[in-house]
């Protein structure tokens, strides 16, 4: 059992919630709680850190199979990225996903995000995209890291699930897009038609900007067609999430 919280796994940790670089380094995230250890897939947990209350509560019989460690409250607390820890982390492997395989299947449903900054909008994003039946989710390098633990939280256990990828220039990737029939849509205040006026029953990717500043506008001028979604009072944009909430339901509905 782990007493102290200067103990070097307790420190790794510490530094595995807050920089992407050690992340990347070891080749793995955190992911914390009770949902998000039952949903992670088995062979994918590379090690459980569970606290002393939590353990003795549920006995070694719930981590068999499983490599563990067992630390004291106040270490537990130490090591948690969260105000109210629910008892138990996990260091998971990452994963790593190929673009070939998202546009290979017959007409692909994509999210293409340009620059997305807020962790709450990408993990919500990123569940979304599974309850709507997406097959994968783009992003430029520059948006916030995924695997943020304050993103993790927002998947909800769809970071197991949702296929992503990473990429320098989304730019780069559109011919691909095109290639196999991908048709492009960038929600656009000057949109040819409202969003629900287009017909996404094949291959279709949707592209989502900035929070703040919303798509560049060398990549709206790339998308193959402009749409819009209506709104009421003196707003010009949605949120994010919400925009790209719709869109990709629109798909689900049109599809079903």
């Amino acid at each position: 059992m782990i007493t102290s919280t200067s103990n070097p796994q307790v420190k790794n940790l510490q530094q595995l919630a807050k920089k992407a670089k050690t992340r990347n380094e070891q080749d793995v995230f955190l992911v914390e709680g009770m949902k998000m250890f039952q949903e992670a897939p088995r062979e994918k947990i590379k090690k459980v850190y569970i606290s002393k209350s939590l353990f003795e509560e549920k006995g070694q019989a719930f981590l068999q199979g499983l490599e563990y460690e067992v630390l004291d409250e106040h270490v537990f607390q130490a090591a948690s990225d969260t105000k109210t820890p629910q008892g138990i982390l996990c260091v998971v492997e990452q994963y790593h996903y190929r673009l070939e395989d998202m546009i290979s299947k017959e007409n692909p449903h994509l999210l293409i995000l340009e620059n997305l900054q807020d962790p709450g909008n990408l993990g919500t994003i990123m569940r979304t995209a599974e309850g709507a039946g997406a097959d994968g989710v783009i992003l430029s390098r520059t948006s916030v890291d995924l695997y943020n633990p304050k993103t993790i939280r927002s998947t909800m256990g769809s970071i197991y699930r949702m296929p992503f990828l990473y990429v320098d220039d989304l730019e780069m990737i559109l011919p691909g897009l095109r290639e196999k029939g991908i048709q492009t849509y960038a929600a656009h205040l000057q949109g040819k038609n409202p969003y629900d006026q287009e017909n996404y029953q094949t291959g279709c990717a949707f592209f989502i900007g900035n929070e703040g500043n919303g798509l560049s506008e060398n990549l709206s001028k790339k998308a193959d067609t402009w749409i819009r979604i209506p709104m009421h009072g003196k707003l010009e944009s949605l949120n994010a999430a919400v925009a790209a909430s719709i869109l990709m339901y629109e798909v689900c509905r049109q599809r079903r």
